[in-house]
């Protein structure tokens, strides 16, 4: 991991459409005073190749007599590595979405950098009005991560367990900060899984 990653990919999701990423300002055809418009501004950015992940985090019980709480996730490509040491990364999340509020009520998280043939998970969990996130990870094969709770996802190409450490809000998003408390290397097989040009891609 570099000691100083470039930050672009942070913006990436900003680009994407909504079925890609949490993003999307209501307005796209809105110009700012800057004179930049939301199109140019997503159509740029969306030149800009960016890795797919999956963020998951574990939504505790309110009730300790009754279920076990609720799992969650996000399809995220705006995602970067922060700092070496020690050990930070960084995702960016629209404000209001189910993820940023989560996250704002506990610390704990974990990312799944997904290969190429994961494809179908990153659109199931970036669908708009889509089905409960437990019907969506049922025929996901995963294993639940010891220091976060939340899931792992099996043939990913790595995984991360984290802690938030930050909170910064970025106009209509906020970027989480987090220390990495667990890391691994699962899957050696097959490229990672891309986002360019509002599709997803492989490399090659």
């Amino acid at each position: 991991m570099p000691n100083t990653p470039p930050a672009a990919p942070a913006v990436a999701s900003l680009v994407a459409p909504a079925a890609a990423s949490p993003t999307g300002p209501p307005h796209a055809a809105a110009v700012h005073a800057e004179g930049v418009s939301n199109d140019e501004f997503r159509a740029a950015l969306s030149r800009l190749a960016a890795g797919v992940v999956l963020v998951t985090a574990h939504e505790p019980a309110t009730d300790p007599d009754g279920p076990g709480g609720e799992d969650a996730g996000m399809t995220a490509t705006a995602f970067m590595s922060v700092s070496l040491d020690p050990p930070l990364v960084m995702v960016s999340l629209r404000d209001g979405s189910r993820m940023d509020d989560l996250l704002a009520e506990q610390p704990l998280w974990a990312v799944s950098v997904l290969s190429e043939s994961q494809r179908h998970i990153a659109g199931r969990f970036a669908m708009k009005g889509r089905i409960s996130d437990r019907l969506l990870f049922e025929d996901i094969p995963y294993v639940r991560g010891k220091a976060s709770g939340a899931l792992l996802v099996g043939g990913s190409l790595a995984t991360l367990e984290v802690r938030t450490e930050q909170r910064v809000a970025a106009g209509d998003h906020t970027l989480v900060i987090g220390r990495v408390l667990t890391a691994a290397v699962p899957s050696a097989d097959g490229g990672p899984l891309t986002y360019f040009k509002g599709r997803y891609r492989q490399l090659g």
